[in-house]
């Protein structure tokens, strides 16, 4: 014969759906009252857990309290798995809310415009730019190109500034199309660091890597700058947060237009003086 009872407490929460011809007063009164509708649970969480002795002798009154305690002690461990799951589940869902989360572009934003000429083919690129300088859109103008073209490279324009908003690196977008082979190709004119390209995707991604990754690699012709200045670059950029000017030029200034060279792209201003506060 038993010796205890263990009463167990949940709180569910479900839903019945019912099929209706028509919705008016006197079919939703009647609902309740219905036996066709659709069960479903959609959460069930343990609440408590209660027990009690079914055994009336006094002998066992102290083995039946030192059982109820080991009762609830895991009553206890049940409801902390639980709290612990609910949470694991609750960060996994803020995870997943940020990965999948879209950063948008503010209104007015930075960047810059490049054009080239590719085989007698006109591209230029458009870019815009996040308040820290990451890149999070481009577009794409060609000329002499149908509609059919003109259409896909804009389309596919959108595609890759999506894809830079939702968190996607520009390193794979630069991995997957530089090298990539199709008309207009050949000699490149009007971009100082690239002089041919196999493709429109070639030379467009070979030109972000560029101008926003650092990839030299990528280019013709070496950097402006020359090594013997990146000491000199290095004690700028040590100042700059000494700097109020410069840090405010950085603010305004497209990094992908100057790329990274600040330096010899921007005027030495560093002994004017500027009143930021303005005269009352």
């Amino acid at each position: 014969m038993a010796k205890y009872l263990v009463e167990t407490y949940y709180n569910c929460s479900f839903k019945v759906s019912h099929y209706l011809d028509d919705v008016n007063e006197a079919e939703l009164s009647n609902l309740e009252k219905r036996e066709d509708g659709k069960f479903e649970i959609l959460d069930l969480k343990l609440d408590n857990r209660k027990t009690k002795s079914l055994d009336k002798n006094s002998r066992n009154l102290e083995n039946n309290k030192n059982d109820i305690k080991k009762i609830d002690l895991i009553s206890e461990s049940l409801k902390k798995q639980s709290i612990v799951k609910d949470d694991k589940n609750a960060f996994v869902k803020k995870l997943n809310d940020g990965v999948n989360k879209r950063f948008s572009m503010p209104d007015r934003r930075k960047g810059y415009i490049q054009k080239v000429t590719i085989g007698n083919h006109k591209v230029y690129l458009h870019t815009g730019e996040y308040e820290d300088g990451k890149i999070g859109e481009i577009f794409i103008d060609t000329s002499k190109e149908g509609e059919l073209v003109k259409a896909l490279m804009n389309n596919f324009a959108i595609a890759i500034s999506l894809g830079l908003q939702y968190g996607v690196p520009l390193d794979e977008f630069v991995s997957a199309y530089v090298g990539t082979k199709f008309e207009p190709s050949g000699k490149v004119f009007g971009n100082d660091r690239i002089l041919s390209a196999t493709s429109i995707l070639d030379y467009i991604f070979r030109e972000l890597a560029i101008s926003y990754l650092n990839r030299e690699d990528l280019a013709h012709t070496p950097s402006i700058g020359s090594s013997s200045d990146k000491s000199k670059d290095s004690e700028i950029y040590e100042n700059e947060d000494q700097n109020q000017f410069l840090k405010l030029v950085k603010d305004i200034t497209s990094k992908g237009f100057v790329r990274n060279n600040y330096k010899k792209k921007l005027v030495d201003l560093s002994d004017i003086k500027i009143n930021l506060k303005g005269k009352k």
